[in-house]
């Protein structure tokens, strides 16, 4: 089975039993940036994946959400971030620059920018961690967000800070996809994944000084504090969460940001 894996500091703690204690036999694992990963689970290229939610609605049935694991953040995240040399209102007519690692916050972004602040920047796709040079701003996600920048910006903007001031709901960043044509040959390896899942959560929560050893090992590079960041986080899908998701593709489709998408298909108990 392939297997894919957001090589991001938020979506360790999902791998740390698979990594460290007891890899699922059978499955190939594929380290990458989300969007890369949205892009192979929509060509049949990986079977399971933790993906950006936005991509919910270009795969509609042909994936299933587990029910029990996101990422997410109520409020502040610190890896979502929008760095200006302007205030955020007069970004209007301004070149904002849109990682291209992932298709969530972007819609996140433009979402915030029309509705909240009535502003219409130009939107230009730049690498994950662009310079402030020929640009106005840049959002910025992952990693790239947590190695400190290269240069300052006199504006920065936490995207899941402002996403709950302005909505009153979190943000899912990432949910965890099945494709429903995988599930009849690997269901019972889907099953593993998930367990394997579970136990790295409780690996979070019973020995999170080993998992935190490891994620800094993985990551050399992250300068922000790995425990204050696992605290900001959320991992468990909650109902709240799932109201939360539904807010955002609804909103995101009533702008034409994103497909109109019907029942969110969650895979059945395994």
């Amino acid at each position: 089975m392939r297997l894919g894996y957001i090589d991001y500091l938020n979506c360790y703690p999902f791998y740390f039993h698979m990594f460290k204690r007891k890899p699922v036999d059978g499955a190939r694992i594929f380290p990458a940036l989300p969007s890369d990963l949205n892009r192979m689970m929509a060509s049949d290229e990986l079977d399971m994946s933790p993906i950006s939610a936005a991509t919910c609605a270009d795969l509609g049935d042909d994936i299933a959400l587990l029910p029990d694991f996101c990422l997410s953040s109520v409020g502040y995240v610190a890896s979502v971030v929008l760095r200006s040399k302007v205030p955020i209102e007069d970004l209007h007519g301004r070149v904002i620059g849109v990682s291209s690692a992932s298709k969530t916050s972007a819609v996140l972004l433009k979402v915030l920018l029309q509705r909240y602040y009535k502003v219409e920047p130009e939107y230009r796709t730049t690498s994950p961690s662009p310079l402030l040079t020929d640009i106005d701003a840049a959002l910025i996600i992952g990693n790239d967000a947590l190695t400190g920048s290269r240069q300052p910006a006199p504006y920065s903007y936490d995207l899941g800070e402002l996403w709950l001031r302005k909505t009153g709901f979190p943000v899912v960043f990432a949910v965890f996809a099945v494709r429903t044509d995988s599930l009849t040959k690997y269901g019972p390896k889907v099953g593993e994944v998930i367990e394997s899942y579970r136990k790295s959560l409780s690996c979070l929560r019973t020995e999170k000084d080993n998992v935190i050893s490891g994620a800094r090992e993985r990551y050399p590079d992250i300068i922000y504090d790995i425990d204050s960041y696992y605290r900001l986080l959320q991992f468990e899908f909650t109902d709240e969460l799932k109201r939360a998701l539904r807010f955002y593709l609804d909103t995101a489709a009533e702008m034409k940001l994103l497909d109109p998408l019907g029942e969110v298909n969650y895979l059945k108990s395994t």
